[in-house]
């Protein structure tokens, strides 16, 4: 039996290791608790975690060990604490593959039985910076963006605020309200709570939900100190991090020699860009990569229309040329040379370089990304959910062409392709690496309905789904461009 992770049988494991640079240990061990993560998946402890031993180490400031927290089940609190809180990171490339062990997670609860643990954290004048990775599901928030108060979770929560009691805590952002009450009362002092989820503008999102929930508790005091004593920074984070295998457990087994329950895989590429905002100190993060700027706005906008629309181009028509993966359609010269044309053509003139980035060599970043083949994104996870996801990847950039007096016909070439997926997959007729692969789409009925019919009106239905397009649909030449970008692709 190969013994498992942790803090005794590391030692031996590295000692074992010799100076292989493909196996390291934890640079840091920290002393004490200054960080409390809601979210406690694969991608924070891949991404926040690494930059925030990463900065410790580079200032030698042992404060900020992280309390994490799980959200919906106690899974990775079991894989974790006979672990002593370590974890290792498989770096995944064609030119690279490395296994890092993280040592910053001081510990980790699940809220169903640990809630009171957290709020006694948060109190703790140990602790100034909160983070959350808890999906953008995890906010419960309206179609408007303010914090839905009908949410049973949510109102019981509230419920124990109030009371004022140590009950279960059932919502990220009611823990979280909770928990600044905690600490008002403990005279804690001030707080950074910091949101590292895909929402545009997330700090102030975050900001309004809290302001939302403690508006309809009633507690103008606790509000009143929130205002005045927590900051929400924005952030933009970005790193692959696909599911764990057997097969990567199995690898970073041969590397360490030691079995890990918790490990996670990540690309080599790392970026997190943060508003420059804090209420008071916080881990050295511009030490350990990260960027710090007055705003985030372009460097997300960068993110969501190069990076994000273009993964959608190639999941879609990827997708319909039965390409399994996202590097396989990468691979495909034809639709590479539309992720370029679509980018160079269309999403370019609508962005501001941030901070002298090079957008072209960002770009080209990009795709040599998506072609790492040991990312393992599928064609099919990617094209989800595209109804939620287009408006903010897509057709924001659509909107600025249009109002330059231009019709985006690369940007149509990837509401065709869109189109064409939906038609395929809710027709049962989309078959990708041999398995038949239904619509997933929180729109699915609206869309199947859209689709069905004749092709040649299929562009003016499809454009006429309000809650995707608006009023799109009333702009002859963009219509005009999707209907002749749709002869690209069969539509049966």
């Amino acid at each position: 039996m190969i013994p498992r992770l942790s803090r005794a049988t590391l030692v031996g494991a590295l000692a074992g290791a010799g100076d292989r640079p493909d196996v390291t240990g934890p640079p840091v061990e920290p002393a004490r608790t200054g960080v409390v993560h809601l979210g406690l998946g694969a991608f924070h402890r891949a991404h926040q975690a690494v930059l925030t031993e990463d900065a410790a180490a580079a200032t030698g400031d042992d404060r900020w060990g992280v309390l994490g927290v799980t959200q919906r089940s106690a899974r990775v609190v079991e894989q974790l604490t006979p672990q002593d809180g370590l974890y290792g990171v498989l770096t995944l490339d064609r030119e690279r593959t490395d296994l890092r062990v993280v040592g910053t997670l001081r510990d980790a609860v699940f809220p169903g039985t640990g809630t009171a643990r957290v709020l006694a954290q948060v109190a703790s004048p140990d602790t100034h910076v909160v983070t959350l990775t808890v999906t953008e599901k995890g906010y419960r928030l309206r179609p408007d963006g303010r914090a839905d108060l009908s949410d049973e979770d949510v109102r019981a929560d509230l419920a124990a605020l109030r009371d004022r009691d140590d009950a279960p805590a059932r919502s990220a952002t009611g823990l979280l309200v909770r928990a600044l009450d905690r600490r008002r009362r403990a005279d804690a002092g001030p707080l950074t709570v910091v949101c590292c989820d895909n929402l545009t503008g997330n700090g102030r999102v975050l900001a309004a939900v809290v302001d939302d929930l403690l508006t309809a508790a009633g507690d103008d005091d606790l509000r009143a100190w929130v205002q005045a004593a927590v900051r929400f920074p924005s952030t933009m984070v970005d790193r692959i991090v696909p599911a764990t295998t057997p097969e990567h457990h199995a690898h970073a087994e041969r590397l360490l020699g030691l079995r890990d329950e918790a490990l996670v895989v990540g690309e080599p590429y790392t970026q997190w860009v943060l508003e420059d905002a804090f209420a008071g100190p916080r881990p050295a993060w511009e030490r350990a990569g990260a960027t710090l700027t007055a705003d985030v706005a372009p460097y997300e906008r960068a993110k969501l229309r190069l990076l994000n629309a273009t993964h959608s181009l190639l999941a879609y028509a990827g997708a319909l040329r039965g390409h399994a993966t996202i590097a396989d359609a990468v691979a495909d010269d034809e639709l590479r040379g539309w992720a370029v044309a679509f980018t160079d053509t269309d999403v370019l003139p609508t962005l501001r370089a941030p901070d002298g980035t090079d957008l072209v060599a960002y770009r080209d970043t990009v795709l040599h990304r998506f072609a790492n083949p040991a990312t393992g994104h599928t064609t099919v996870q990617v094209a989800t959910d595209g109804s939620a996801k287009l408006p903010q990847r897509l057709l924001t950039t659509v909107r600025d062409r249009l109002a330059a007096g231009a019709v985006p016909e690369h940007a149509a070439l990837v509401v065709a392709a869109w189109a064409a997926y939906v038609r395929a997959a809710s027709s049962g007729t989309l078959v990708v690496a041999g398995r038949r692969v239904p619509l997933d789409d929180p729109l699915a009925d609206v869309l199947a309905a859209a689709v069905a019919g004749p092709p040649a009106r299929l562009a003016d239905r499809l454009l006429a789904v309000e809650p995707v397009f608006g009023d799109l649909a009333e702009h002859a030449g963009f219509r005009a461009a999707v209907a002749s970008a749709l002869r690209t692709f069969p539509v049966a």
